[in-house]
């Protein structure tokens, strides 16, 4: 029997400070003419200046798409698509967060196959895309090294979760300079985000042994950095320790997947548009909690890692490790659903909606102790008493 695994990551990585400059000849190599796809704070903050001046110098035109101002749905996807074509384009550039990445990667797909994206939906995701260069300016998603995208089908309310090799940008551009800008919240969900896919892809059941490496080297600088660059946002080597993090955690879960807390993160996104990282955020340790009977050498060795126990009973150490979540989480200013506007009665009025959709995602069966559905509903009514 065969104990193969394959492990699969962007063609080309060029991380750290400076990295955008270091890469214009790869830039240059992609294409004649670009669809930047990003949205209207990436362009009042400067940020598209840079990219475009670094264009400009390589003799690479290009088409702005810079109204992905929320998480992409398929009208956003419908419309790059158009703009593709109409533009005459040969590549994209994602520049932001997970949404601009995510909505390029659905571009890319729509595009080079001719398809809706709601075509895709539950099935992976194995044809031709357009070239994608992915650039993102927060230090959680990961998105930039990972085979998925999550659009939300606007027709019946669900996250789509679409996945496939193809998906992969081609070159990720990882420069720390970029998170600079981000503001306090917004660098702790995405950081905290970063955290849940380093701990839910090493306590994943396809977990193996390159992924689990990522894993941990992730968990360790996140550890060590994030309550750094929300306290100290001009903070160079925390802000690139954190960069390479979120990368090293995309490329982990990307290769073993998520888990719960994945699984029951994205019908609150859909439904009460809470940011995807910030409902990661406050799943966390409800999932975390619910999770860790099963898998106590998995978390122990994560807390291990980073330096969180000195306890050689697994069951303490896991439980360390849920110590020092909750004073992170303290730490940054996680707001809870209640803080952030969700009303109680409307929440839960969708917890069992929430919990068939969760568990029709596949993500909380990657979990080690089993899931069900009344084990989520239990969660949602826990993070929400």
């Amino acid at each position: 029997m065969s104990t193969a695994s394959s492990f699969v990551t962007p063609h080309a990585i060029v991380y750290g400070e400076g990295a955008l400059a270091s890469a214009a000849e790869r830039l240059a190599h992609m294409g004649t003419r670009a669809l930047i796809v990003t949205d209207s704070v990436m362009v009042k903050l400067g940020n598209l200046a840079r990219v475009t001046d670094v264009l400009d110098a390589a003799g690479v035109s290009y088409h702005v798409y810079g109204e992905v101002n929320y998480e992409p749905i398929d009208r956003m996807v419908e419309k790059g698509v158009e703009l593709y074509a109409s533009e005459s384009c040969d590549f994209m550039i994602a520049l932001g967060g997970g949404s601009p990445i995510d909505t390029m990667k659905a571009i890319a797909m729509c595009a080079a196959s001719g398809s809706p994206i709601a075509s895709f939906m539950g099935k992976p995701y194995t044809g031709s895309v357009c070239p994608m260069v992915a650039i993102p300016t927060t230090a959680g998603t990961g998105s930039e090294a990972t085979q998925f995208t999550i659009i939300t089908d606007t027709t019946h309310d669900v996250k789509m979760l679409i996945a496939g090799t193809p998906l992969i940008p081609e070159l990720a551009i990882v420069d720390p300079a970029f998170t600079m800008t981000a503001p306090a919240s917004v660098t702790a969900a995405t950081g905290v985000d970063a955290l849940c896919h380093a701990i839910e892809s090493f306590t994943s059941r396809k977990a193996q042994p390159l992924s689990r490496t990522f894993s941990l080297s992730a968990a360790k600088r996140i550890f060590a950095n994030l309550a750094t660059c929300v306290a100290e946002p001009g903070n160079v080597e925390a802000r690139t320790q954190m960069s390479i993090a979120a990368t090293e955690a995309g490329i982990a879960f990307n290769n073993s997947s998520v888990t719960i807390i994945h699984g029951m993160s994205r019908p609150i996104g859909a439904l009460f548009h809470v940011p995807h990282g910030l409902s990661n955020a406050m799943l966390m340790e409800a999932c975390f909690d619910f999770a860790l009977d099963g898998a106590y050498p998995e978390f122990a060795e994560v807390a291990r890692y980073c330096g969180l126990t000195t306890a050689t009973d697994d069951e303490q150490a896991a439980r360390d490790l849920m110590a020092a979540i909750h004073e992170l989480l303290g730490t940054v200013g996680i707001p809870t659903l209640a803080e952030f506007g969700v009303g109680r009665d409307e929440f839960h009025a969708a917890i069992d909606k929430m919990a068939a959709d969760a568990e029709a995602s596949g993500s909380p069966a990657n979990t080690i102790k089993a899931v069900t559905q009344d084990d989520m509903k239990t969660i949602y009514r826990k993070i929400y008493a």
